[in-house]
């Protein structure tokens, strides 16, 4: 019988997803907010970003399908395609930008070569992805119980050392603006959660356990990240660690939360390359995949993210807008197809929406209108679709 992974294996999967050296280093775009315009731009969005997070989970976990598999009941059998191919390549990309964050982070703390930290958190991915998701129980309970405490520690070093703000509050960055950034991290995850709740044994209480435990470890992480930057005046998550002493914990911190987060992105292209093609070996494709974010780590510059993450947004979030309404509301399925061109048409009105939406200053951000509007025009489209359908039936059955 095969065995599927618990609430709680699944709970401690997306606490490492969330301990992430990007989301503090996101967490500090917020500090020009003040601390309670910042708090409150981090939950709002991450409010949205872990709904939509739970909906896309639980899409996998009923159906027991991966996230791109997921795609083709929305978009057909090769209309999904083109959502696994992107999904490819922002996995590739994001595996490059942990890993590249990671090694200049544990470079500061330890100056022994950003590329020789590169190669080291690469090798440690491709360990992590030998051993295998249903195999991780006891390596990622002791990781993630180090990482807990010692981000405990860090919290302490930061909000209780005793120091009074160093950050003038400016305009550098709108409420709307920071609520689409904290809802931007948990929908970069949409296109991978259905590849880890599809295996879990309990469907709904594993889903709403990953969604959650992620939108709270991932509130931390911001949280971290803009109290470090008005409380010490510095951006470096790195010399915040060395100033406190944290030393060697400091370097734990880095390197195993950079691990057991990229280990997800390189882990998901291997699943999202097999609904490519079935023939591609899921987890040599996903060592492939890390071999090559350890290679543009070394070889790229990737300091400013927020670019990434806006076009991640404006690709996923539609999509996963046309894919409630076909699942919850429609209760359509378009994997027997080849091509939805009609949920295809729609997407795109969304991505172009998206896009549109960028040049404005809304209050909610992006992401929650043009996904509003996304699903609204779905429905009425397929309503309007099964409509027809069902008054050709009636007139071939009245010709008979």
């Amino acid at each position: 019988m095969e065995r599927r992974t618990t609430i709680f294996e699944n709970g401690l999967i997306w606490f490492g997803a969330g301990v992430s050296i990007a989301e503090i280093l996101t967490g500090t775009y917020f500090a020009p907010l003040g601390m309670t315009r910042g708090i409150a731009a981090i939950l709002t969005g991450h409010l949205i970003g872990c709904v939509l997070l739970f909906l896309a989970g639980y899409i996998g976990a009923r159906t027991r399908r991966s996230a791109m598999e997921t795609t083709k009941m929305s978009f057909g059998a090769r209309g999904g395609l083109l959502f696994a191919i992107l999904n490819v390549l922002q996995l590739v990309g994001w595996t490059a930008i942990m890993i590249y964050d990671g090694a200049l982070s544990a470079n500061a703390v330890l100056k022994t070569g950003a590329w020789v930290w590169c190669l080291i958190i690469g090798a440690l991915i491709c360990l992590w992805l030998f051993i295998g998701i249903t195999n991780l129980g006891k390596i990622n309970v002791i990781t993630m119980t180090a990482l807990f405490i010692l981000t405990l520690v860090l919290c302490k070093v930061i909000f209780f050392s005793g120091g009074s703000s160093r950050y003038s509050i400016s305009d550098g960055i709108t409420f709307g603006a920071a609520v689409e950034l904290a809802v931007a991290m948990p929908l970069s995850w949409l296109p991978l959660i259905s590849d880890y709740t599809r295996e879990a044994e309990k469907t709904f209480a594993a889903t709403l356990g990953s969604a959650v435990t992620y939108g709270l470890v991932s509130c931390w992480m911001y949280l971290i990240g803009m109290g470090a930057a008005i409380f010490t005046g510095t951006y470096d998550i790195s010399q915040i660690m060395l100033k406190a002493g944290l030393g060697v914990a400091g370097l734990l911190i880095i390197v195993f939360s950079t691990v057991t987060t990229t280990f997800m992105d390189a882990y998901s292209a291997g699943i999202s390359a097999v609904s490519i093609r079935s023939e591609i070996n899921g987890k040599i494709c996903a060592v492939i995949v890390a071999v090559v974010g350890t290679v543009c780590a070394i070889l790229f510059p990737m300091d400013d993210i927020t670019s990434f993450l806006y076009l991640i947004g404006s690709v996923f979030a539609p999509m996963i807008a046309v894919m409630i309404a076909d699942f919850f509301i429609l209760h359509a399925d378009s994997g027997s197809t080849a091509f939805n061109w009609r949920n295809l048409a729609i997407w795109l009105i969304g991505f172009l929406l998206y896009r549109f939406l960028m040049t404005k200053d809304l209050f909610c951000g992006n992401t929650l209108p043009d996904m509003l509007v996304t699903t609204v025009i779905a429905v009425i489209a397929g309503r309007l679709a099964a409509a027809r359908r069902g008054s050709r039936g009636e007139q071939s059955r009245d010709a008979m």
